[in-house]
C-alpha cells in the first residue's frame, strides 16, 4: 500500500477543508504531519494569498466559503485577525502528535478557527482546544517553549520542503505531491 502523508498548518482554511474530508476520501493509513506554513513561505520566497491585495484576499476567502458549502461543512467564520502568528498553535499540535492526540487536536483546532472564528494566535484558544481533547494544559504550555518540540516542527517543515512541499494542504503519495483540498480525490486515486 502506498505511503500517504497529509501536510498541514492550522492557519490554513484550505487545510481545514481537507482535514474535514480526508477520512471520507483517503484510505488509511494516512500520516498527518504538521508543518509551519510561514517557514515554508520563507524557504520558497512566497507569501500567503491572504496577505496580498484586498481583491485577491477577498477572492480567496470567497472560494473557501464556496467550497465549505459545497462540501456540506456550513459557513466559514473567519477569525479576526486572520491570518496571524500560529507558532504556539503549531508547536502545541506537534506535541499533540508526540503524545498520540494529534489528529483529534488538529481537527478540533481547525474547527475552532474556521467554524467558530477563534484566533489560534491566542494561546488561551489553543489551550481550550487542548483541554477539549484531553491534553494536560501545563504540558502543552511547556511544549510551546520546549526546544525539542521546536526542533521537531522545524525538522518536519524542512523535510517537507526538501520533498517539494511549498504550501498546504499537500498530500504526498509515494513521493507524488497533490497540493490543495481540491486534489484529495486525485490523491486517493493513487492510494
Amino acid at each position: 500500500m502506498p505511503q500517504a502523508t497529509f501536510y498541514f498548518d492550522l492557519g490554513s482554511p484550505f487545510a481545514y477543508l481537507a482535514a474535514e474530508r480526508l477520512g471520507e476520501v483517503m484510505p488509511e493509513p494516512v500520516h498527518w504531519q504538521p508543518v509551519s506554513l510561514g517557514a515554508l513561505f520563507k524557504l520558497t520566497g512566497r507569501s500567503s494569498w491572504a496577505l496580498g491585495d484586498s481583491e485577491r484576499r477577498h477572492a480567496g476567502m470567497a472560494e473557501v466559503q464556496r467550497r465549505a458549502l459545497l462540501y456540506g461543512l456550513g459557513p466559514i467564520r473567519w477569525p479576526d485577525p486572520w491570518p496571524t502568528n500560529y507558532l504556539f498553535a503549531m508547536r502545541s499540535c506537534t506535541f499533540a502528535f508526540q503524545v498520540g492526540r494529534g489528529r483529534e487536536f488538529t481537527v478540533q483546532a481547525l474547527r475552532h478557527a474556521f467554524q467558530h472564528g477563534h484566533d489560534l494566535g491566542v494561546p488561551e484558544h489553543v489551550l481550550e482546544v487542548a483541554g477539549e481533547v484531553g491534553l494536560d494544559l501545563a504540558a502543552v504550555e511547556e511544549a510551546g517553549r520546549d526546544p525539542q518540540v521546536k526542533l521537531a516542527l522545524r525538522a518536519a517543515t524542512d523535510a517537507a520542503h526538501e520533498l517539494g512541499v511549498f504550501g498546504v494542504p499537500t498530500l504526498a503519495i509515494d513521493g507524488e505531491l497533490f497540493w490543495g483540498d481540491d486534489r484529495l480525490e486525485d490523491a486517493a486515486a493513487m492510494a
